[in-house]
């Protein structure tokens, strides 16, 4: 119970803002409907008187002017009068009028010229209280012009009716209406509130499988685009943690197997050393020699954990240079010299006379040695090598081409992941640390440069990248 009186709670919250909407619109009802019905019911009837007496001004002197005044008095229900200056009344007029011609009560009369004169306009409206019929009552006067004698006023007044009982009526009706709104509205929150709600609880409750280290919880879509679209993501969250969570475990198998290895070689030929071989030249420079490649190798997997932590945090900041790649790329070839000469490796280099490009060169020329190294390791039988350097317009476009075991498609976006190898059963294929690649990738995120890998299972990789070619 507690839980659904949570106030910091989604479903608390609709439901608190759904209940407040409504009262906001009863609340408008009552003011539009109770409170200014009055001024509202005025406002409009003096638009209409308004508007009736200035049609009626338009049309004076035209024929049939006095069959017009009648016909609106009679169908809107007021009384229609025209008084000369002096307030003697000239429309309408019975018999008897015509022998003692009535006049506009003086008060009545100077009101109204005392209005018009304050007026800007021709005309002026406004209300005044009639003590004999105990209601207001609403008076619109014009000014009627005669080019060729004196000007005629045309006079309207209409009672206004009294709202009382239609406001006592609307009152009952809203108060009915109010009740049943927020009876509504307290139902229909709820319920919708739990029914957005829900899909978000039940992701929490799959979060919190997942936190326990469950990585093929699936995450259940809702009815909603956004849930959707959460859920989606949660997956795909779930997904990339179980291949982190493979990837840890690969982590500590391969560089428990790289440390442990020459670790214990290390240890061994130095026993050896001590009780076999320290008095044997020959053997002791074999042994200690075994030591030192051992110990270079260690050295080789520091180094690359710790190139590979630069590159991806950021620490080790770019600094920009135009550098020879030509040059920079035959510089690596020399560090292979050992495989051309003694393993068979041939490494073709294709290349314009010059290719100057923009980036850090002692950057670039790891990731030069890193693609090259790994088209070694994975070339066993066909050991040719093969670099093209090509100036592309705006760009320099490296790549390096092997004939070696080529990589199978599904695993084509795996190979730049930390610690990855394809086949750590082939010759060479554990001659890597499974960093190379990853520091690859860092190096030429952090360049902005266009990189990638074309493949072919049996046939032979192709890995680029692009720079910005300077001129």
């Amino acid at each position: 119970m507690l839980k659904y009186l949570d106030k910091r709670s989604l479903k608390f919250k609709m439901w608190t803002y759904f209940i407040l909407f409504a009262a906001i619109i009863m609340i408008v009802l009552w003011l539009l409907q109770i409170v200014f019905i009055n001024s509202y019911y005025e406002s409009m009837k003096a638009n209409e008187i308004k508007k009736i007496g200035n049609s009626l001004v338009s049309k004076y002197g035209d024929e049939g002017f006095e069959d017009l005044l009648y016909t609106t008095s009679l169908r809107e229900g007021i009384v229609i009068q025209i008084f000369d200056e002096r307030g003697n009344l000239l429309y309408p007029l019975r018999l008897i009028d015509i022998i003692r011609q009535p006049r506009i009560d003086y008060d009545l009369f100077a009101e109204l010229l005392i209005n018009l004169a304050k007026s800007e306009t021709n005309y002026v409206i406004y209300t005044r209280d009639d003590l004999r019929l105990e209601t207001p009552t609403l008076i619109y006067g014009a000014i009627l012009e005669n080019p060729q004698s004196s000007n005629y006023f045309l006079y309207i007044n209409s009672t206004l009716q009294p709202i009382d009982s239609t406001v006592k009526v609307l009152k009952n009706q809203l108060i009915i209406v109010t009740g049943i709104s927020l009876a509504l509205a307290l139902g229909l929150s709820y319920l919708i509130a739990k029914r957005l709600t829900k899909p978000i609880e039940r992701i929490t409750k799959s979060a919190e499988i997942l936190a326990q280290g469950n990585y093929d919880i699936e995450f259940e879509k809702g009815e909603y685009t956004e849930i959707d679209n959460l859920a989606d993501t949660l997956n795909y969250a779930t997904k990339e943690l179980s291949k982190t969570e493979e990837l840890r475990k690969d982590l500590i198998a391969n560089v428990s197997h790289d440390l442990k290895t020459p670790l214990t070689l290390i240890k061994s030929y130095g026993e050896m050393i001590r009780d076999i071989s320290g008095k044997n030249e020959e053997k002791r420079n074999y042994h200690l020699q075994t030591i030192i490649d051992e110990s270079d190798r260690l050295t080789r997997l520091v180094d690359d954990m710790l190139d590979l932590s630069k590159a991806q945090s950021g620490i080790d900041p770019l600094s920009y240079k135009e550098f020879d790649i030509k040059t920079t790329t035959e510089r690596v070839l020399e560090r292979f010299s050992y495989f051309r000469d003694n393993e068979g490796y041939c490494f073709i280099l294709n290349s314009p006379a010059q290719a100057y490009v923009m980036g850090e060169e002692e950057k670039i020329e790891q990731v030069i040695y890193n693609l090259i190294s790994n088209a070694v390791n994975y070339s066993l039988d066909f050991r040719e090598i093969v670099i093209n350097i090509l100036d592309e317009e705006e760009l320099i476009h490296f790549e390096v081409i092997d004939k070696g075991l080529g990589i199978p498609e599904d695993e084509i976006d795996n190979i730049w992941d930390r610690y990855y190898k394809l086949d750590r059963t082939q010759p060479r294929a554990g001659a890597g640390t499974g960093i190379g690649l990853s520091i690859v990738k860092s190096i030429l995120i952090a360049h902005n440069a266009q990189y990638g890998v074309e493949s072919q299972l049996g046939v032979g990789s192709k890995f680029y990248f692009r720079l910005k070619k300077m001129e």
